[in-house]
């Protein structure tokens, strides 16, 4: 079954271009050509978007292909497909790679065993449960990468034609 999706470069500098491209290409198979466009939150850096196509968990893969390379900065997301929920991945520098699973409408789905050691964290004194529900809905990283992902001038726009 197949699923569709977007990866952001939200930042990547100059030189990691061509590998984030190479490492886009070993996941799903074919040559990819990312349109980069500056990024007007960190000078020097560069953005891009890329609709994908693949096998549900092709998203994990990707996010898997570009972790760990300090200084960049990036999304993927996969639509719910017959066979899988959505997805959404985020990674920043500082914070490494958050997931979550997303439902139809891009909620996202936070398993019940999760919220069940948040809770027992905040009732043990450990942490605030505010803060946990925040880390468990990825607030750390919406944070981090909200200045990244205005598009800027002269970004493409994608405007949405299916009403769910």
């Amino acid at each position: 079954m197949t699923t569709r999706g977007v990866l952001y470069v939200h930042s990547a500098p100059r030189a990691l271009c061509p590998h984030v491209e190479w490492a886009v290409a070993g996941v799903l198979g074919t040559r990819v050509n990312l349109d980069w466009i500056r990024q007007p939150a960190a000078p020097g850096t560069w953005r891009s978007e890329f609709s994908w196509q693949g096998e549900a968990g092709t998203a994990s893969k990707l996010a898997s292909a570009l972790r760990g390379w300090h200084l960049l900065r990036f999304e993927v997301t996969a639509e719910p497909c017959p066979t899988a929920e959505g997805e959404r991945y985020s990674c920043t520098p500082d914070l490494g790679i958050f997931h979550a699973v997303t439902g139809i409408h891009g909620d996202i789905l936070i398993p019940e065993d999760r919220l069940r050691a948040a809770l027992a964290r905040s009732r043990q004194g450990e942490t605030d449960l505010e803060a946990e529900i925040a880390k468990l809905l990825g607030k750390p990283w919406d944070d981090e990468l909200e200045p990244f992902r205005y598009a800027g001038e002269g970004a493409p726009v994608r405007w949405l034609h299916q009403v769910v």
